[in-house]
């Protein structure tokens, strides 16, 4: 398992746009499993909809490729590297996010070839699919 500060030492992403809060487990090069903690005082929920708190979207896929960016920048090669997105693809929002939510990301690395990979990437919430789709991304 890696601690907020842990993350923080493989990936460049800060508060508040730092979107996992903890890492169960990775290895590195194939896959991660992190979490989100979906608190009522994110900044976004002021205006993400007054009365109707809804996480937006794009911010789960965000929070799902850090969590990739955990099992790539973890590999030797990649440390004080930065993985950027090169293209999302077959990704679907099934259900909403909402405060109070303990969001569940995983990503398994499915292709590599050189600087560029693909990951698969599911967010759950209670066993439930939020999201699910293909991200691919350039280590630069």
């Amino acid at each position: 398992m890696l601690n907020i500060n842990e993350i923080m030492d493989i990936i460049p992403q800060r508060p508040p746009f730092l979107m996992i809060d903890k890492v169960e487990e990775y290895t590195p090069g194939e896959s991660c499993i992190a979490y989100k903690n979906v608190c009522i005082n994110e900044p976004y929920f002021v205006g993400h909809f007054p009365g109707n708190p809804i996480m937006p979207g794009v911010l789960i896929v965000e929070a799902l490729a850090q969590t990739g960016a955990v099992a790539i920048l973890s590999m030797e090669e990649n440390k004080g590297k930065n993985a950027l997105f090169g293209g999302i693809d077959k990704l679907r929002f099934k259900k909403s996010v909402l405060p109070g939510d303990v969001l569940k990301l995983e990503v398994k690395i499915i292709k590599k070839k050189g600087p560029i990979g693909v990951g698969e990437a599911i967010a759950t919430v209670d066993g439930k699919v939020v999201t699910k789709g293909e991200l691919t991304f350039a280590i630069v």
